[in-house]
Formats: structure tokens, C-alpha cells, sequence
């Protein structure tokens, strides 16, 4: 049987979860920033949805009707798009190239970060602002060094080149990140897993990695997205068209289409391109917006 405390224990819970009242002020804000937010995706869904409009649209239906509904829905531009323009191999390149950085820079990026704040040392500090130093240093100022560093290691045209590069600048944002994730990390769990026989590896990749798991998500998507845009990088060191990325590809069918533009094929290519990054974070935002919300309450 309930006691008078449990009772009166239960009654406060209940009152507690109730949500409270948003004051005057808390109001307004609230419809601004709901007018603001509305306005801002009109902005960035408008121009998205014609430009998938007009991907199944001929050129004169572009011309003649801009904002009217194709009259035919027909593959032909994503086809032609694909074929004609080698939209197909840019975008393998652009996936091995992606996914290999990504794979070595969180390996290499989590791996420093958890020693730099679980394990210090003489120095550590300043090797960690070392480190983020890279975050100041404009892409821009190292492609003339980058040039002669890849060819003189013969890196020079080739994927292995531009993942080196990627994983190299995304390296530093990837320490800066989860730095703070792994110091937050109670350290009584891993004096408890030392204690059970586990080893200094086994520890990290077993027990403090999965507790960092979202740092881990957050900054592999911000990695993803970042190296999937990436376009001065492989545009200045890598020349060589079977090697075009994704973003070197769309660049040169644009160029090549000269006064000539076969609009509805261009934005059939548009839309190949955007599709992975939006894919990625239709699947990923909720993990996303759950691994920000735990890097702000620890």
C-alpha cells in the first residue's frame, strides 16, 4: 500500500513535468524566430525544389515556362547526364576518396584527441594548440606547398594524393572536436576496466570510444559534408580527368557546354550531386541533433 509521502511524492512528480508557461517576452521571441526559421527555409527549399523541376524539363520548357510542372516526366536528362558527362565515375571517385579520408581521419583524430586529454604530457598542451593551428591556416596559402609535396612524392594526380590532403585538413577540426568529449569521460570507468585486466587499447576502443559515441557521429557528418563539397583542393591538384571528383566533374560539364547548355541535363546533374549529402542528412539528423544535445549537457 501507497504511504501519505508517496502520495505526495507522486502529486509533485506530475506537477513537475508539467511544462511552464512562456512569458510575454519568451512569446514574441518564440513567433520571431518561428517567422525567421519559416522564411529561411522558403529561401533554401524554393530554389532546391525548381532546380529538381527543371531537371525533368527540355530547355525550351524551361525557358518558355520557368515555374510551371514538367509536361513529360521522363529520365532522359538523369540518363544523359549520367552517361554523357561521366557524372557516374566522378562520383565513384568522389566516394572512394570521401570514405577513405573519413575512415583514417576519425581513426587518427579521435585516437590523438582521447590521448592528448586522458593522457598528459611535457608539452601536451602546446602539441595540442599546434594542432589547432591547422584550423587558421587558409586552404588557399598551402596549394603552391601542397603542389610540390605531392609531386615530389609522386602523389601528384592521383586519389591516394587527395586523401592524404583531406585527411590532413580535416584532421585538425576532428582533434578540436572531440577533445572535449573524451576529457569529460569519467575516469573512474576506465580505472575500472584497467582493473579487470583490460589493456590501454582495449580501453579506448571498447570502453571510452563508445561513450564518445556522439562526438564520434557529430563530427563524422561535419567531416562527410565538408569533404564531399571540397572543391579548391582537387581542382588544384589533381588535373587528371579519370580522377575528376564529383565536384571537379560538374565544374568541367558546365564549362564544356559553352553558350550551347543543355539546362534540363545540367540540373539532372545538380540534383545527382546534391543527393548524397542530402540523403546523409535526412538519415543522420536525428542522430545529429541527439549528439549535439549530449555534447551540451556533459
Amino acid at each position: 500500500m501507497s504511504t501519505a509521502s508517496d502520495v505526495r511524492s507522486a502529486v509533485t512528480t506530475a506537477h513537475s513535468d508539467k511544462p511552464v508557461p512562456l512569458g510575454k517576452g519568451d512569446r514574441k521571441f518564440t513567433i520571431v524566430a518561428h517567422i525567421v526559421l519559416t522564411i529561411w527555409a522558403i529561401i533554401v527549399v524554393l530554389p532546391l525544389l525548381w532546380v529538381f523541376l527543371s531537371s525533368w524539363k527540355t530547355t525550351g520548357e524551361i525557358f518558355q515556362s520557368p515555374l510551371a510542372l514538367p509536361q513529360h516526366w521522363s529520365f532522359d536528362n538523369y540518363i544523359k547526364a549520367w552517361t554523357d558527362s561521366n557524372i557516374g565515375r566522378y562520383m565513384l571517385n568522389s566516394v572512394i576518396v570521401v570514405t577513405v579520408s573519413l575512415v583514417i581521419v576519425m581513426i587518427l583524430g579521435s585516437a590523438a584527441a582521447y590521448s592528448l586529454a586522458r593522457y598528459p604530457f611535457p608539452g601536451s598542451g602546446i602539441v595540442y594548440y599546434l594542432i589547432l593551428a591547422g584550423l587558421t591556416f587558409p586552404v588557399f596559402l598551402a596549394i603552391v606547398p601542397l603542389f610540390f609535396v605531392l609531386k615530389n612524392l609522386g602523389l601528384l594526380n592521383t586519389l591516394p594524393g587527395l586523401i592524404a590532403t583531406y585527411v590532413a585538413f580535416a584532421f585538425p577540426f576532428t582533434v578540436f572536436f572531440l577533445y572535449p568529449f573524451f576529457r569529460a569521460l569519467p575516469e573512474e570507468i576506465a580505472e575500472a576496466a584497467e582493473l579487470d585486466g583490460a589493456g590501454e587499447w582495449r580501453i579506448f576502443a571498447q570502453v571510452m570510444l563508445p561513450m564518445a559515441k556522439p562526438g564520434i557521429i557529430a563530427i563524422a557528418i561535419f567531416n562527410f559534408l565538408g569533404l564531399w563539397n571540397q572543391f579548391l583542393l582537387p581542382v588544384a591538384l589533381n588535373t587528371d580527368e579519370s580522377n575528376y571528383v564529383l565536384s571537379q566533374g560538374m565544374a568541367r560539364f558546365a564549362s564544356q557546354a559553352g553558350y550551347a547548355v543543355d539546362f534540363g541535363q545540367l540540373f539532372a546533374a545538380v540534383v545527382i550531386t546534391i543527393a548524397p549529402v542530402l540523403a546523409v542528412y535526412i538519415f543522420t539528423q536525428r542522430q545529429l541533433q541527439g549528439s549535439l544535445s549530449q555534447g551540451t549537457m556533459k
